[in-house]
């Protein structure tokens, strides 16, 4: 693995914590270091990162507060 890639992933714990997870990419990125913006976009849509996952998230929770100020209304 490139000295690159190695300070990246020690930059970001959640790099870290994905790797221990799925130890395949230990040898994929050591093999090509280039795949490593393949390991990221994997590692946001496994812990639900993307833009539009925090979107959704945003959505459901205020559904969720407007359903108990609606129940608490009536």
């Amino acid at each position: 693995m490139t000295l690159e890639t190695q300070f990246k992933i020690k930059s970001n714990p959640l790099y870290i914590k994905y790797l221990h997870e799925n130890s395949h990419w230990y040898k994929t990125l050591n093999r090509n270091p280039e795949l490593f913006d393949l390991f990221v976009e994997e590692l946001k849509t496994n812990y639900k990162l993307r833009p539009s996952d925090k979107l959704n998230k945003a959505l459901s929770t205020f559904e969720m507060v407007s359903a108990i100020i609606s129940s608490l209304n009536s």
